[in-house]
């Protein structure tokens, strides 16, 4: 199995999702107080940077 510049993006893309939701996971359930919408506002932007690969998928 051969990885290409759109195979790492796709992968890239699953992992960048998979942190975002652990993030966001954290800030809702772990940290309640102030620290809990850092974790949720880096887990949103984790899934913007998402985004933008799965956008680069099949461009580069």
């Amino acid at each position: 199995m051969a990885m290409n510049k759109n195979g790492v993006l796709g992968w890239a893309t699953l992992i960048m999702i998979v942190i975002g939701i652990a993030l966001i996971a954290m800030g809702a359930f772990r940290y309640r107080d102030i620290a809990g919408y850092g974790f949720a506002s880096v887990g949103i932007g984790f899934f913007a940077i998402a985004w933008v690969f799965n956008a680069l998928k099949g461009r580069v």
